[in-house]
C-alpha cells in the first residue's frame, strides 16, 4: 500500500475490463467510516475461513466459483440478489457482509453512479421511507467497518444510455421522447410511490418494470439488462480471479443472466462501443443528439409511470 494516499482517497475501485483504473472520491464519502477510524488506516481484513451462509440468509444468494490467483487457488462469489428499493434486501446484505467478511464487495454501480453512496444522496429522496439503491451504501458500509475493498463493477451509465438510445429505431425515439413530454407532468406523489414500494419489497421492480417497458421498446431488455449482464459477469470473474472471496450486490433481475455468462466468452469491446456519429448534419443528428441528453431521464420518467399503472 503507498504510504502517502492521495488526499481524496482510494477507497473505490473500477473495473473496466479493457484498462483496470481507479476512481477517487473526496471527503463526502468518507465521513462515517472516517469517524470510526480517526487514524484512517483500514483494519486488516480477518484471515479467510471457508463459511456456511445460514439457511435465512441464502434464499436470495447464488454461489459462483473459480479458480484463482489468491490464497487457496479459488474463489467463492456470493452473487446477492436485491429488490433494489426493499428496507428487507438492505438488511439481508447488512447481514450477509457481516457474516462472510469477504474481501471485496462487489456493487452493481459504475463511477458515475457512486454519489448513491454518499449521504447528500439520502436529501434527495428526503420524503421517501427507503430510495433506490439504499443496499449499496449499507453494503459499502459494511465493507468499511472491517477494511474490505469496495469495487464498482457495471459499465458506464453513459455508454449504457448511449447504446440503449442508438439501437432504438427512429419511430422508437421519437415515441420515447413524446411519452416523456408528454407524461413528465403526471408521476406518482411521494406518498403513491412509498406505497408502491411497499407493495414490491421482495422485487426488482426495475428490472420488471424495463420488461414491461420493453413491450412498446424491445430494444430496452437488451441494452439495459442483457448487456449489462454480460458486462457484469465478465467484471466479476476478472475480480474473482485475485480474490479468495467476494460478495456481488446486484439486482435480483440480474441473477440468473450472470450466472448464465459466468466464465463464458464476453465481447467487451463490442459493449464498451459506442457507435460514431455521422458526419452531415441532418435532422437525425439532432434528434438523436436531444435524445442522448434526455434519454436517462425519459427511461426513468417511464419506470414511474409504469410503476404507477
Amino acid at each position: 500500500m503507498d504510504p502517502n494516499p492521495p488526499e481524496s482517497g482510494e477507497e473505490f475501485v473500477h473495473v473496466d475490463p479493457l484498462s483496470e483504473s481507479i476512481v477517487s472520491l473526496g471527503d463526502e464519502v468518507r465521513d462515517e467510516s472516517s469517524d470510526r477510524d480517526e487514524t484512517n488506516g483500514a483494519v486488516p481484513v480477518p484471515e479467510e475461513t471457508k463459511k456456511v451462509l445460514p439457511e435465512e440468509l441464502s434464499s436470495s444468494v447464488v454461489i459462483l466459483t473459480c479458480d484463482s490467483t489468491a490464497e487457496g487457488g479459488t474463489c467463492d462469489v456470493y452473487l446477492v440478489g436485491t429488490a433494489h428499493v426493499s428496507k428487507e434486501s438492505c438488511r439481508e446484505v447488512e447481514a450477509i457482509i457481516d457474516f462472510l467478511k469477504p474481501q471485496v464487495v462487489f456493487l452493481e454501480l459504475c463511477s458515475s453512479r457512486v454519489s448513491m453512496l454518499t449521504p447528500q444522496n439520502l436529501k434527495v429522496a428526503s420524503h421517501l421511507e427507503i430510495f433506490p439503491g439504499s443496499e449499496f451504501r449499507v453494503a459499502f458500509e459494511e465493507a468499511m467497518k472491517y477494511g474490505g475493498k469496495v469495487i464498482l463493477g457495471d459499465r458506464p451509465v453513459q455508454i449504457t444510455l448511449r447504446r440503449t438510445w442508438e439501437k432504438m429505431p427512429l419511430w422508437h425515439k421519437i415515441k420515447l421522447l413524446y411519452s416523456f413530454l408528454f407524461q413528465a407532468f403526471f408521476l406518482p406523489s411521494a406518498e403513491d410511490l412509498n406505497r408502491m414500494l411497499k407493495e414490491m419489497d421482495d422485487v426488482d421492480m426495475l428490472t420488471l418494470v424495463i420488461q414491461e417497458m420493453s413491450k412498446a421498446f424491445p430494444t430496452l431488455m437488451e441494452t439495459l439488462v442483457h448487456e449489462r449482464d454480460q458486462y457484469m459477469s465478465s467484471t466479476l470473474l476478472k475480480v474473482a480471479t485475485e480474490h479468495s472471496s467476494v460478495v456481488a450486490v446486484v439486482g435480483k433481475g440480474h441473477l440468473q443472466g450472470i450466472k448464465n455468462y459466468w466464465k463464458q466468452p464476453v465481447p467487451v469491446h463490442d459493449l464498451m462501443t459506442i457507435p460514431s456519429p455521422k458526419p452531415a448534419v441532418s435532422a437525425l443528428k439532432v434528434l438523436s443528439s436531444l435524445g442522448v441528453a434526455v434519454a436517462g431521464v425519459a427511461i426513468i420518467s417511464g419506470i414511474y409511470i409504469n410503476c404507477k399503472k
